[in-house]
């Protein structure tokens, strides 16, 4: 007689895997968890530590002054001021005496004067503070020999902030961000370098569609009309002159292409994929998932239209991608598809490369070799300047401490040198 357990055990073994994966599979078609699962916001280091304390992670006493940016929308923002140390050191006594914590009103604070009142304040704008590794990369852009003051955010639903992550509405976030430092602040465009990193990359590309174009696309696999004043998020959008948004760089670190393009290949940790034999087996079964997500972030696409519009209007335009070969969690050739549509936008729009190959032709008189897993590549045309930088390490994130990453924003800010490869 057959022992049905002997037959049942190694079923159950076999089945629950894929019963397990492919249960995932749908719930990730659910909005609500789709968005818990890819922005992973509730995931934070909260968990242990006080933010209000930014003493904790080794700032000087009110180095760092923690306060809060409304949305037009009404969303609540929490936010960081950190003062570079070379300012800091030089009025230690009056900020190490005013109060500490979370600031109601950080327009009466000694450290919002000295980034107001400085004729020559270069301000970093940057995002989702409440990750472990965030404050040893604000050590970093703000040391002992940095002059750059730092505003950080955290998106909404992230951290402290109130709300739940959209697209459109984490593309509002930052914008409010920027107006906090150009209209409150009083810091010009021409002085702020955006730093992006990872999905911070993506939201930067839908801030600078929001003001250069006028746009903003829910999908963002969809080229809405750069003269559309109608926003997902509810609020309503003005077309600026791109002219009056000359920042003076944007940094995007470990960026992505589009949300589709990366999760059809994306493995965790580089180790374990999670489309990937799907789209082996059954490709039609892939394409329909990616269809279902409500959050697309193209920001190739987005790129395109930004620098094909700065192009056409003369205005100045300069980013840089910076990418670690040994990114585990998205592949560096992610780069190549954003400098790429970069390129294409600045060149008219009309001229693509479908197969790559003549691209690739032209992209290589332009790149320099610096080593084992290491160049990089530089494109001009007029005031539009894209480059690519990949470094041989750093992972996904300790990439964000890296001379490289300093040296983008430090030559971001130095408009009036001459690019050395």
């Amino acid at each position: 007689m057959v022992n049905s357990t002997a037959i049942l055990v190694p079923c159950l073994v076999v089945a629950v895997p894929f019963i397990v994966y492919f249960g995932f599979l749908g719930l990730v078609t659910i909005p609500w968890f789709q968005r818990n699962v890819i922005y992973a916001h509730k995931i934070h280091s909260l968990w242990w530590g006080n933010i209000n304390e930014p003493e904790q992670w080794g700032f000087a006493e009110n180095q760092v002054t923690p306060f809060r940016i409304t949305t037009p929308d009404g969303e609540s923002l929490y936010a960081w001021h950190v003062l570079p140390l070379s300012i800091y050191a030089q009025h230690e006594s009056t900020l190490s005496s005013q109060p500490g914590g979370l600031s109601p009103d950080i327009t009466t604070t000694e450290n919002f004067r000295l980034l107001r009142d400085d004729p020559n304040a270069k301000l970093i704008i940057t995002s989702q503070l409440t990750q472990g590794y965030r404050p040893q990369h604000y050590h970093t852009l703000t040391g002992p020999h940095s002059p750059y003051h730092l505003l950080a955010i955290d998106y909404r639903g992230f951290g402290l902030s109130s709300g739940s992550p959209t697209e459109s509405g984490l593309a509002l976030d930052a914008e409010a961000a920027v107006r906090w430092a150009v209209e409150t602040a009083r810091v010009p465009p021409e002085r702020i370098v955006i730093v992006g990193h990872s999905l911070g990359t993506a939201v930067t590309a839908a801030l600078m569609e929001r003001l250069i174009l006028g746009s903003a696309t829910a999908s963002g696999s969809s080229c809405s009309s750069p003269a559309s004043n109608s926003d997902p998020s509810g609020s309503e959008l003005t077309r600026d002159d791109d002219t009056s948004w000359n920042f003076a760089g944007i940094v995007q670190i470990a960026p992505f292409s589009s949300l589709p393009d990366m999760l059809s290949d994306y493995a965790i940790a580089g180790l374990i994929p999670v489309l990937r034999p799907l789209k082996w087996a059954w490709p039609w079964g892939v394409r329909k998932l990616l269809s279902r997500l409500v959050d697309r972030w193209d920001s190739a696409g987005r790129w395109r239209r930004i620098a094909r519009a700065v192009s056409e209007r003369g205005g100045r335009l300069r980013i840089t991608f910076v990418h670690a070969k040994n990114d585990r969690d998205i592949p560096p050739k992610e780069d190549d598809l954003l400098f790429q549509a970069v390129v294409e936008g600045m060149l008219g729009g009309d001229r693509r490369w479908d197969d790559g190959e003549g691209f690739e032709m032209e992209k290589k008189k332009r790149v320099v070799v610096k080593g084992k897993n290491e160049f990089v590549a530089e494109w001009r045309e007029g005031d539009v300047v894209v480059r690519q930088e990949l470094v041989p390490h750093g992972g996904h994130n300790a990439v964000l401490v890296s001379a490289p990453v300093l040296l983008a924003v430090a030559r971001s800010f130095d408009s009036d040198a001459e690019s050395a490869v």
